[in-house]
């Protein structure tokens, strides 16, 4: 069992930053996939970035030279920094763990709202 909390969220102009974390416990942080997804008012849930713990990142194509994803083995903590935000990053952001197991984990979510 992994348990996740997610902080950062919280409302921003355009063209402003946020940075998110994703607090993991309960298992062994670095056998796990973390990723960040997102929920925008009616629409479907969709993926923002992933990273592994040996450094390999991936970007949904909206997100990419904006966003960037880490992760801190040490503390267990995944990041999402966000950048250059737009009115349509507004969404509830969740943190996700996953493994070779297809054991899979999410968050509560996080709010992030940007508008001027």
């Amino acid at each position: 069992q992994v348990q996740l909390v997610e902080s950062g969220g919280g409302l921003v102009q355009p063209g402003g930053s946020l940075r998110l974390s994703c607090a993991a416990s309960g298992s062994d942080f670095r056998a796990y996939t973390m990723g960040w997804y997102r929920r925008a008012p009616g629409k479907q849930r969709e993926l923002v970035a992933t990273g592994t713990s040996g450094g390999k990142t991936n970007y949904a194509n909206f997100v990419k030279g904006r966003f960037t994803i880490s992760r801190d083995n040490a503390k267990n903590t995944v990041y999402l920094q966000m950048n250059s935000l737009k009115p349509e990053d507004t969404a509830v952001y969740y943190c996700n763990a996953n493994n070779v197991y297809l054991d899979n984990y999410w968050g509560q979510g996080t709010q992030v709202t940007v508008s001027s």
